[in-house]
Parts: structure tokens; sequence; C-alpha cells
């Protein structure tokens, strides 16, 4: 369902034709018509203070002449690093694609200072077929959000705060054809293939982030080790 190209600095979702898409992205967010969702990787180095990080990413976004109409995320991971995963039940299937980074990582309710962390996020587009209704693609992004909260819980990533919950600077898009489907909650079909593409691919990329970035994310954070 998703198509998926990596071109430095960039990485395109191709939905395969123009869908409803429902995100709090930088570029193009709310309810919007897109067929492609684009990741533009930045440096840390590139987000200081007083960066205007909206009007840099819609010039960037611009100079793709064949996507201007996409939704686009931000994030200073590495876009190579992408995990897809799908799910089905029934008439329904759920493809998540994400790039995780932790080390703009948080516990819900607490704020850590930004400058001593980075901008390593969490990216997730889900698309699902068949279509859903407004108010069930909101219901569908707060399921997509409870799945990535999980996953990123059961890494372990400890905190001077406590066990992240998620990032700073998540962002979650949720994508599918114009439909009638009015629940997409935990006792529905569309929730259970939401929940297991999102929980999938932000395991498995939190697992990978924490192989090779969670060590030296923990003598950052004041000797706090990482599980």
């Amino acid at each position: 369902m998703i198509g998926v190209t990596l071109d430095r600095p960039w990485l395109r979702a191709d939905l395969g034709l123009a869908m409803r898409v429902l995100s709090f992205a930088p570029y193009r967010p709310g309810f919007v018509s897109a067929r492609h969702v684009l990741w533009r990787e930045v440096r840390n180095a590139d987000l200081k203070p007083g960066f205007d990080a909206i009007d840099w990413l819609a010039d960037a976004v611009a100079g793709q002449d064949a996507v201007q109409d996409a939704v686009a995320m931000l994030t200073s991971r590495d876009v190579g690093t992408y995990r897809l995963e799908t799910a089905e039940q029934g008439l329904f299937r759920a493809t998540c694609l994400a790039t995780v980074g932790l080390s703009n990582a948080e516990r819900v309710g607490t704020r850590l200072p930004v400058a001593a962390q980075g901008h390593g996020t969490i990216n997730l587009l889900v698309a699902i077929t068949p279509g859903l209704t407004d108010t069930a693609m909101i219901e569908a992004l707060s399921i997509a959000a409870e799945a990535r909260t999980a996953a990123v819980m059961e890494a372990g990533l400890h905190l001077q705060t406590g066990l992240a919950t998620g990032t700073g600077t998540d962002c979650i898009a949720i994508a599918c054809p114009p439909g009638d489907i009015a629940y997409a909650g935990l006792h529905t079909a569309a929730g259970e293939v939401i929940g297991r593409a999102v929980h999938d691919a932000i395991a498995g990329g939190c697992a990978q982030w924490m192989a090779t970035e969670g060590v030296n994310f923990g003598q950052q954070q004041d000797g706090l080790e990482t599980p």
C-alpha cells in the first residue's frame, strides 16, 4: 500500500493515489488530500534556536516539483533506518512506515532541556483500507499514538524524568481513501490492524536505535545508563 523511495536527504512514501491524510506534520497539516508523504532528514546542527523549520521545510518541498502537494515531516534520524510493517484482519489492511530516533525522548507530563537531547524523533505514516470517516480517522490517529507509546515504553528507555513514552517532536499521519467506516477503536478490526502495524514498526525502530545509539545517549544523560 505504501511505495517507499529513499533519495537522501528525502524519504518518500507513495500512497498510489491521492488519499485523505490527517496529521500534525509541519507541512500541510490537518485534513488534506495527498498522494505522497515526505520525510526530510536534517542535522541536529541545523536545528539551532531561532531556526524557522516551517518556512525552511516549505522551501525544501517547493524544490520537489512532482510532490508539492505532499505532507512533509522533519527528522534528524537517519532516514535510511526506516521500518515498514503491514497488518491484516478480514477486509482491513494497514501499513506503517516509520523512522525512529529517541535522542529527543520525553516522558509524558514532564520536559527535559531540548538542547541536551538533540532532535532524533519518531515520525510515522499509517495507511489503511477500506476508507474511514473523518471521525474514525481522528480515532485512528489516537490508536496510532497509543501503539507508538506502548512500543516506546516496552523499549525501556529510562530518562531523568522516568520511563520514556515518546519524543518531544513526534509526528503521526493517517492516510486512507474516502469511506464510511465510522469507528477505528481498539474493539474494531480497523483499530487492530492500525495498532499492530504501528507497534511493530516502532518496536523494531526502537530496538535498532537502542542497539546503535542507546549507550551514547545514556552517557549524555548525566551518567544515567540505558538498560
